[in-house]
């Protein structure tokens, strides 16, 4: 052994020893001593997909035989499976005389009853070539990958001339079968091979020739009954799988439950292989081991959503935890009145709440420095007095498009020196802000658009509420931030525009979401406008509430808008953000969404999105593809270029709007909005 390690090391460390030399020690010591290298990486390059390290799971449709040699069966089995969101589909190809001893297949009756019982179903379920050929333009038709599992050599060859599959599968009884592996490695396609009825020394073996051949293989963990107990699943293994060999590790079950299956994605498969029937009680050996089409589409909804949990290992904090952070994380804030000046001593300095200023991590860099500014007692310390500035141009250029800034009644003072005026302000009213004490007597140049509450102490507003009493009290407080804005009108330009959240949250999807939209309706007519101008704006498939993740029933699919809008006669505020995580939810196309919409919009929300939850994100910062949406709006906005918009940057209000500020110069680079 210590002679074989060296020659590696020095064969490592030497460039003018050829890399076959190399191979050469690797294969010695993976043959004598089960050390296995891997020349490939943990990941399979498939077509548009990937299989293997940091890649969705791998999902496969086993139909194997339970077609029952009827095509129609087939072809219902992969719309199953293509529904259900599988990424390939699976047949098992054989010929017999190739398979089994020629005494096996004529005489069956003459062996165990196991071959009594299967040689008559397979020689009955089997397709022609044609056949094959059909169920193959038909899997593409409905994006999935058709690939079989070959169980003899001359089958390599048909399935290759007929089919052509990106890949093949070795099932478990073939894993010795060294000389089907060689004949399938010769077409240099990546093999998925289970491990099933074999030893570790027998998978020890066939891993080390693959290695020897350079392979791109993956493994599938797998019990080969049919069903399987639970008791005999032993997922465990698949950590022994992947750590050894240094390939792709997944899972082919036949137990009668999907939580095994889902247990495994959570252990790490990378694949998951699982028999699609249209009915268990079915005639045929596998039927009973396998999932009917809801099962099957249970199970893919599951992985998914595991997928979703187990994100990446890079620590990402959410926006529900940014809300937390700033509600519930602290701040170094003066602990006594601090003259400018003054050095600051330690006993000067504690820590509260909200988290929105300078981190007490950093409470010691200001120990010992004089005081940038007279502070008073629990006045806030920001990054800024570290003299850690946002960085922001100076100056936003000068537009002519119809544009406003979100602010609070309470800051109305300083940004009314924001420059360049916007043209109108849209104030986010609180709960608080009913009883704000507003100076009538002001006059400003700017427009009033109003932002209606979402909360009421401890209950969220929601329109379309089943509960009366939240209902009842939401359309209450609605009412209360119209009177308010009429209040307070005759301060600003124009007719006051007021946008509302209509409602309709829950923590777990709302079964009949067209019963919410009905609902909301009809407290919509309860309120009284008093002329002014009401905005329904859509929402996000998901929000973000109290610190968790709510789901947003209606007011998301554009059926539910464009009705909503056209019975009520009204215009809508759109949010461009909203609109991307819905549209990433739903899997549907962005533009063709907005361009749906643009004719029932008035105003315009405008910041970034990525994925189904992270709204309010930077111009540029996310996916949104602002050029070709702005285009689209150009063309369908009833008012074109003229249509108001904001900045609706999440926490763009802070270190004196400089979030707000960067967006806007940000957007100013398009035809849109100069």
């Amino acid at each position: 052994m210590n002679s074989l390690l060296k020659k590696a090391v020095r064969a490592l460390i030497n460039p003018e020893i050829r890399a076959t030399h190399i191979q050469r020690i690797k294969a010695r010591l993976t043959v004598k001593y089960r050390i296995f290298f891997n020349p490939h990486p943990l990941k399979i390059k498939l077509n548009e997909k990937t299989i293997g390290l940091n890649s969705p799971v791998f999902i496969i449709a086993e139909i194997g035989i339970n077609h029952n040699g009827n095509i129609n069966i087939a072809k219902k089995l992969i719309e199953a499976a293509a529904n259900a969101g599988a990424d390939a589909i699976k047949l098992q190809i054989r010929d017999l005389s190739a398979t089994y001893t020629k005494d096996v297949v004529d005489a069956p009756e003459l062996y165990e009853q196991s071959f009594q019982y299967l040689i008559p179903i397979l020689k009955e379920f089997k397709f022609e070539e044609t056949e094959y050929k059909e169920l193959k333009e038909y899997s593409t038709k409905k994006g999935l990958i058709f690939f079989a599992s070959a169980f003899d050599e001359s089958s390599v060859d048909f399935i290759e001339r007929v089919i052509n599959p990106p890949l093949y599968k070795i099932a478990s009884a073939d894993l010795i079968n060294i000389p089907l592996i060689e004949k399938v490695l010769k077409l240099k396609k990546p093999l998925i091979l289970s491990t099933g009825m074999s030893t570790l020394d027998e998978i020890d073996h066939t891993v080390s020739f693959l290695h020897k051949c350079r392979a791109v293989f993956a493994l599938l963990h797998c019990h080969s009954t049919y069903p399987a107990s639970i008791y005999n699943l032993n997922l465990s293994m698949m950590h022994k799988l992947k750590n050894r060999y240094q390939v792709p590790v997944g899972y082919s079950g036949h137990e009668l439950e999907i939580f095994p299956t889902l247990y495994a994605v959570a252990m790490g498969a990378k694949i998951v292989e699982r028999h699609i029937t249209l009915d268990r009680n079915m005639p045929g050996p596998d039927h009973n081991a396998s999932l009917e089409p809801e099962e099957f589409k249970e199970l893919v909804k599951r992985i998914r959503e595991f997928e979703i949990s187990f994100g990446v290992p890079i620590k990402q904090i959410s926006r529900g935890e940014v809300a937390n952070r700033l509600t519930l994380r602290k701040s170094v804030v003066a602990a006594v009145d601090i003259p400018k000046g003054v050095r600051m001593t330690r006993l000067m300095l504690t820590s509260k709440s909200p988290g929105s200023g300078l981190s007490p991590q950093r409470i010691y860099e200001l120990v010992g420095k004089p005081a940038p500014r007279n502070f008073k007692k629990d006045d806030i310390f920001m990054n800024e007095d570290l003299k850690i500035v946002l960085t922001t141009p100076e100056k936003i250029p000068n537009l002519k498009s119809n544009w406003g800034l979100k602010t609070r009644f309470a800051e109305l003072k300083d940004i009314s020196r924001f420059r360049p005026s916007p043209v109108f302000y849209e104030f986010h009213m609180s709960d608080e802000d009913m009883n704000f004490k507003f100076d009538t007597s002001q006059k400003f140049d700017q427009e009033l658009y109003v932002h209606a509450p979402e909360y009421w102490k401890k209950d969220l507003i929601d329109l379309a509420s089943e509960d009366k009493r939240i209902c009842d009290q939401s359309i209450d407080i609605i009412q209360r931030a119209i009177d308010k804005t009429e209040e307070i009108k005759n301060s600003f330009n124009g007719t006051p525009k007021i946008i509302i959240h209509i409602g309709g949250y829950s923590i777990n999807p709302n079964k009949n979401p067209k019963k919410l939209l009905s609902i909301a309706k009809e407290s919509f007519k309860r309120l009284n406008s008093k002329g002014m101008i009401l905005m329904p704006e859509n929402l996000p498939p998901f929000g973000w509430f109290f610190g968790g993740l709510w789901n947003c029933n209606i007011f998301t699919r554009t059926e539910d808008m464009v009705e909503f809008c056209n019975e009520l006669k009204l215009q809508m505020c759109l949010d461009l953000s909203h609109a991307w995580l819905y549209t990433a939810h739903a899997e549907i196309d962005y533009i063709e969404y907005i361009k749906s919409l643009a004719p029932y919009t008035t105003h315009l929300h405008l910041a970034d999105g990525r994925g189904a939850h992270k709204e309010g994100i930077q111009i540029g910062e996310g996916d949104i593809p602002f050029k070709e949406a702005f285009e689209i709006l150009e063309k369908y906005l009833p008012n074109g270029k003229n249509t108001s918009w904001v900045p609706e940057i999440w926490q763009g209000y802070l270190h004196d709007y400089a979030g707000f500020k960067t967006a806007v110069i940000k957007l100013a680079k398009y035809d849109f909005i100069k």
